[in-house]
C-alpha cells in the first residue's frame, strides 16, 4: 500500500468542528481543543496562522501560531508568535505529518514578515525543526515562570537570517494562552 500525499491549507471559520475534532483526538482529552477554539475566537490572538492536514481526504493535522508581543517594547511588534497547540491524530503520528505542518507554517509567517516564534513543548522534537532551547537564556520570558528544570522546553526560532536583535523581555500572548495553567505541566 501507498502512502497517500499530504496536503496542507489554511483554515477558515467552517473548519472549527474539524479543528475541534483533531485536537480532541490527537491529546485524548479536551483542554488543548478548548484552548484552541478559544484562541481561534480571540481578537488579541490575531493575526494567526491556522492550517490543517489531510491526507485521502481525511483531516488529520491542525497547527495554530497566534500572535504575541514583548513586554516593555517602546515600538508596536509585529511578526511575534507562539505555536501552540500542535496535533496529529494518533494513528498518523511519527509520519512527519507534524514537521510538515510546523515548516509550512514557519514559511507561511516568514513570508508575512514574522520575526520571532517561541513554543513551549518536547525539547527533543522541536530543535529538529529549527527551535532553540531554553529562550531565557536569550532574554524571553515566558508569560508566566515555569520551572527551572523545564527551561529548554521553552524554545524560541529566529526567522530572519539576523539572529535574535530583537527587544527582550516577557512574552505577552493572547488573552486565550494567558493562564498560569497553560505554562505549567
Amino acid at each position: 500500500m501507498t502512502k497517500e500525499t499530504i496536503t496542507l491549507r489554511e483554515t477558515n471559520p467552517t473548519d472549527l468542528a474539524e479543528i475541534v475534532r483533531v485536537q480532541k483526538e490527537a491529546f485524548g482529552y479536551d483542554k488543548e481543543a478548548e484552548l484552541t477554539a478559544a484562541l481561534l475566537g480571540d481578537a488579541s490572538a490575531r493575526p494567526y496562522v491556522s492550517l490543517l492536514a489531510f491526507r485521502g481526504g481525511k483531516t488529520i493535522g491542525h497547527i495554530l501560531f497566534t500572535r504575541c508581543r514583548i513586554e516593555g517594547a517602546q515600538t508596536a511588534q509585529e511578526g511575534h508568535y507562539i505555536l501552540a497547540p500542535l496535533a496529529v491524530v494518533p494513528e498518523y503520528q511519527r509520519q512527519g505529518i507534524g514537521g510538515a505542518l510546523i515548516r509550512k507554517g514557519l514559511e507561511l509567517l516568514r513570508e508575512r514578515g514574522a520575526k520571532l516564534v517561541f513554543v513551549l513543548g518536547h525539547k527533543e522534537y522541536y530543535p529538529r525543526h529549527g527551535f532553540v532551547p531554553d529562550a531565557g537564556k536569550r532574554g524571553f520570558q515566558t508569560p508566566y515562570p515555569i520551572a527551572k528544570q523545564d527551561a529548554d522546553y521553552w524554545m524560541v526560532q529566529t526567522l530572519p537570517e539576523a539572529g535574535f536583535t530583537e527587544h527582550k523581555g516577557r512574552v505577552l500572548c493572547a488573552e486565550a494562552l494567558d493562564r498560569p495553567e497553560h505554562w505549567r505541566e
